[in-house]
């Protein structure tokens, strides 16, 4: 039994793998920061309930800017996905 692969097929292959790797990888920083925001705000509110909606925007903002690599890292797995051939 003969298994050969051609060279389009392990290119699309190790492009599939990429894509999976690249999107596990780069969704662990935003959600440990976006987890370890999301605490300290409540923290914050739970201190000083007054401020409860300036608390809210600021962690909001902040979890926006940490979102960012997370969605850079779904646009290079769209492309390895659909554009790699």
């Amino acid at each position: 039994m003969d298994i050969a692969m051609t060279g389009a097929e392990v290119i699309k292959t190790a492009a599939v793998i990429s894509a999976g790797f690249c999107m596990g990888f780069s969704c662990l920083g935003p959600g440990i920061g976006e987890g370890y925001a999301c605490g300290k705000a409540v923290e914050a509110i739970a201190k000083e309930p007054s401020q409860a909606g300036s608390i809210t925007r600021t962690m909001l903002v902040g979890q926006a800017v940490t979102e960012s690599p997370a969605i850079y890292a779904l646009v290079i797995s769209l492309l390895l996905l659909f554009v790699v051939k």
